[in-house]
């Protein structure tokens, strides 16, 4: 196996906008600028399924001004931090040793599941998952299709199903009517996000969409053949082939948390320049607050900045910056989960999928830390990454602790991770 040690100024972990304005800009300064990403695209997530074409032209731009700066682009998944200044990541046949002196991180977000009886079986799936499964090839023409759970994604996730020949059969949203009307007024202040939502409206065009509404079950023989939602207080059950279930977004912060940055109500600090609490690192985009595409470039430019002490450009963006993250703020408070959602798991409902750890099992105790030592929770190949923020909410517990690898990771790399602790400073 191969093992480059690639040097650089800068290291910025993630491929979606946040990452590829920092490392844009850094490189645009005059640093050597390593990016990398575990998908071979840029884009992130969000850019990569993006239906709109303003949103499309600005990944181009991007990503042609990080070809013209001469950034480094790398497909990986940084698993460790063996010593300050250095990450391991290991790509499909090498583990990459990347060294540097200034680090942003743009790790972006990951949907929150929460669960219900019957959310394990097959064709329950993600919202973002089922759309990324599409894009891929998975074929949904004149399947039936209920999106359900809370977050603007469902509305777009809907749209595109609906692009390749889904049938939606409803969009269930869990917030109320008075939280997405306070929402529409923090709208007003954006004009772009309303241009956005009036081009969702004429595509969702007679898809019904119900407010205080939620899957309670999923119901079949093998696999998904219904769903039961309780709408408005209400009990119904809708024929279907796929559940496309997210209840809003959750940070990546193990990376974080692993080089040393203070994590606060769930989100990685930073002061005014996106410089965290950990010496030579920076935090851009979804783990500092969930705020959107707009966001998210403005923090990945101001970071890229500051990482060549250029705090004097980086200053133009705070008013902008400060006027979107309002945005987000009102994006936390419409879509914050109602606490009817935390009687959605039965006894017997499996909360962690990696060990087959039942809720009634978890109730047992009395913190994230020992249920992790009695029932293995959080111990399987996600790493806690669907049961920490599900068990958060359901019981409160803190999950925010990390040990390396973050991901799994092959025998030969935990080995050469072993030698690369050794190596002195």
């Amino acid at each position: 196996m191969n093992n480059p040690q690639p040097e650089f100024d800068v290291v910025v972990v993630g491929g979606g906008p946040a990452g590829m304005a920092a490392a844009a800009r850094a490189a645009e300064c005059g640093l050597k600028v390593g990016l990398i990403d575990d998908n071979p695209a840029l884009g992130g997530q969000i850019w990569r399924s993006s239906l709109a074409g303003q949103t499309d032209r600005e990944c181009l731009t991007w990503t042609q001004r990080i070809q013209a700066a001469g950034v480094r682009v790398l497909c990986g998944k940084v698993f460790q931090q063996p010593q300050p200044g250095v990450l391991l990541a290991e790509g499909s046949d090498h583990l990459y040793e990347l060294r540097y002196r200034e680090l942003v991180l743009a790790t972006g977000a990951r949907e929150r599941f929460l669960p219900f009886p019957g959310w394990t079986l097959p064709n329950v799936i993600g919202a973002g998952g089922l759309q990324a499964m599409v894009k891929a090839g998975l074929p949904v023409n004149g399947k039936q299709i209920v999106v359900a759970g809370s977050g603007p994604l469902l509305l777009a996730v809907a749209a595109y199903l609906r692009k390749h020949g889904a049938q939606i059969a409803m969009i269930c949203e869990q917030a109320s009517w008075t939280r997405l009307a306070g929402f529409g007024f923090a709208l007003l202040r954006q004009p772009d996000k309303i241009v956005q939502g009036m081009r969702l409206k004429r595509e969702l065009a007679g898809i019904p969409f119900s407010l205080n509404c939620w899957p309670v079950a999923a119901s079949g023989t093998g696999a998904l053949e219904s769903v039961t939602i309780s709408r408005n207080g209400r009990v119904e059950n809708i024929r279907c082939d796929y559940l496309a279930c997210g209840f809003h977004l959750v940070p990546n912060i193990e990376l974080a948390l692993l080089v040393g940055c203070e994590i606060r109500n769930g989100y990685v600090q930073t002061d005014a320049y996106q410089r965290t609490t950990a010496a030579h690192v920076y935090c851009a985009g979804e783990p500092t607050g969930i705020g959107g595409i707009e966001l998210a470039v403005i923090e990945g430019q101001i970071a890229g900045l500051v990482t060549r002490k250029r705090e004097s450009e980086a200053r133009k963006l705070f008013a902008r910056r400060e006027r979107l993250r309002g945005f987000a703020r009102a994006l936390d408070r419409t879509f914050d989960l109602r606490p009817e959602l935390r009687e959605l798991a039965a006894p017997e409902t499996i909360v962690c999928r990696c060990e087959d750890v039942r809720y009634s099992c978890l109730r047992q105790h009395s913190s994230w830390r020992e249920a992790k030592l009695q029932t293995r929770c959080g111990m399987g190949p996600c790493q806690g990454r669907v049961c920490g923020p599900a068990t958060n909410f359901l019981l409160g517990w803190n999950s925010e602790s990390v040990r390396p690898p973050l991901f799994p990771a092959r025998v030969e790399s935990l080995a050469s991770a072993s030698s690369a602790a050794q190596l002195p400073d």
